[in-house]
Parts: structure tokens; C-alpha cells; sequence
């Protein structure tokens, strides 16, 4: 099968993926909802999951590691934790509806910078330049719908340098390219399970290294006498109970990324686009003389 659609969702997993998967919904109850044997496996698994993400993102603490069900989940945390209503915020010019619209909900004060397709040069002259009036900075690192690579560790030190919070939208390079959260010092950093990670779909990771506010409230398997949520991560912001064979799938894929290596990844993508690329041209030059 030749499968072209990993940006949206990757279709072939590693077999250890499902298995992981199976295995959980046979063995595993709810993490921190009992000490029986199923639910120990089931904290034990989720724990598990956050350090192979801590380890591959180079996050400091394991607890900085929140579970989401999905990237856009993780980014309307991030973004509600740092914009407030009129808040001054500044894009780039290729953002998901992910981050535009959960945005539009909270202040129409937006500002765009670097709209020029591969031209880094433009989008760091344009964020240095509109950065001086933003009280906080939302980028993605790669398109989807062009593939562009921002520039984003670039914007993250002139972030640093000003003062304002980052959130960075890592849908469409975390397993891909390097995403190295100590080095980033964004406030938050927001990723699929379901893509480039190799998990099953329902799972999402926010990197957080900012106060963070719950999007939701309920249950948390701690402090469960009090009626609000803890106030301390991750189970501040994990209300409800978590995909545990979600997350027994996304540990396995986490594994196999860190395994293979990130620039084996990426290189391994460049040449199969390379390749589609030409037989593209070739088709295209074989429609062209056909015609004629």
C-alpha cells in the first residue's frame, strides 16, 4: 500500500502499536481509581507514556507531560492559559483552525506575520518587527497545507528576549523533526498521538512549562474530596478518565520515533517525497506529450 495522507493521520503503525493497544483493553482498568492489579497496570502505562515523551522532547519533569485527546484539545488549553479576552496576539500566517479559531473566541486584536511561502528571512523580519506589541506568540512549525518549516526556534529566542509567551503547534512535525522543548522555553508546546508520533487516534500531548488552567473539571483520581481541580500538573489539567489503550499504543509509537531516530524519520520522508515529486513531473510531461 502506498499511503500519502500521514499528515492527517498515520495509517500504518509499528505492530507494536496495536498490540499495546489490545493488550490494555484486555488487562487495564482506569489509572487512580483503585490499586487492584488492572487499575496498578493502568497507572503504570500511562506513567510510562509520559517519560518515553519526556525523553524525546527533552521536557525536564515527566509531570510537565499532559495527555490530551488530540492536538486541537491541547491547543485550547494552551491558548486559554495565556490569551486573555483582548488580548493582543500575534500569528503566523499559516496557522490551523486549531489555533484561529479557539483564538477568535477570546480577542479579535490578531496580528499576522510572515505570510511569504519558504522565505524565513521575511517571517523572522516580520515577527521581530511586530512582536514589540503582542502580549503572546502562537506558531506552528510546519504547515500542513504547504509543508513549510518555520523558523521557530529562531522566534522562540526573540519570544524569550521580549518577554512573551510562546505556543508552539507541533501538529505536523513532532516524530518528524527535532522538538526540543528545553531548548524552545515556550510557554506551551502542542502534538497529535495520531501523526507523526504513530499512536492510535484520541491522543494528544501538551508540553507545558507556563501556569496552566483547566478546560475542563471533574474527576482526577487525586484529591478527590476537594471541588476544585489539584493544583498541580499533570492532574489539573486531566479531568475525566484517561484512553489508557490510547496511550499503551502512543508509548509504543513514542518508542519506535525514538528508536528509529527523528533524522532517519525525516530523511526517509524527503526521499519518498523526492520520488513522488518526480514521477509527478514524469506523468505530467507524458499528459503534456500525449496531447500533442
Amino acid at each position: 500500500m502506498i499511503y500519502l495522507d500521514n499528515a492527517a493521520t498515520s495509517l500504518i503503525k509499528p505492530v507494536g502499536v496495536e498490540n499495546a493497544v489490545v493488550n490494555a483493553m484486555r488487562s487495564m482498568a482506569s489509572p487512580g481509581r483503585g490499586a487492584h492489579a488492572p487499575a496498578m497496570r493502568a497507572a503504570e502505562t500511562v506513567f510510562e507514556c509520559r517519560e518515553a515523551a519526556a525523553r524525546l522532547f527533552k521536557v525536564a519533569d515527566a509531570e510537565n507531560v499532559v495527555f490530551t485527546m488530540n492536538a486541537t484539545h491541547a491547543l485550547n488549553i494552551a491558548i486559554r492559559s495565556v490569551v486573555k479576552p483582548g488580548s493582543r496576539v500575534l500569528v503566523s500566517g499559516f496557522e490551523h483552525n486549531s489555533v484561529t479559531r479557539p483564538l477568535r473566541m477570546l480577542t479579535d486584536d490578531i496580528t499576522v506575520a510572515g505570510s511569504r511561502l519558504f522565505d524565513e528571512e521575511n517571517t523572522l523580519s516580520e515577527f521581530d518587527e511586530k512582536l514589540r506589541r503582542a502580549d503572546a506568540v502562537i506558531c506552528t512549525h510546519v504547515s500542513n497545507a504547504f509543508g513549510y518549516i518555520l523558523p521557530v526556534y529562531e522566534i522562540a529566542a526573540l519570544c524569550r528576549r521580549a518577554g512573551v509567551p510562546l505556543i508552539v503547534d507541533a501538529s505536523q512535525s513532532a516524530g518528524v523533526l527535532d522538538v526540543d522543548f528545553a531548548r524552545l522555553g515556550a510557554a506551551f508546546v502542542a502534538m497529535p498521538g495520531h501523526k507523526g508520533l504513530f499512536g492510535p487516534q484520541g491522543t494528544g500531548i501538551l508540553l507545558c512549562g507556563a501556569d496552566a488552567l483547566p478546560l475542563m473539571s471533574g474527576g482526577s483520581g487525586s484529591d478527590s474530596i476537594s471541588q476544585t481541580m489539584p493544583d498541580y500538573l499533570p492532574d489539573r489539567l486531566e479531568a475525566g478518565t484517561l484512553n489508557v489503550p490510547g496511550y499503551a499504543g502512543l508509548t509504543e509509537g513514542l518508542r519506535f520515533v525514538r528508536r528509529t531516530g527523528v533524522e532517519n524519520i525525516f530523511r526517509r520522508e524527503h526521499r519518498q517525497l523526492e520520488r513522488c515529486a518526480e514521477g509527478l513531473q514524469k506523468l505530467r510531461m507524458e499528459v503534456f506529450v500525449g496531447a500533442h
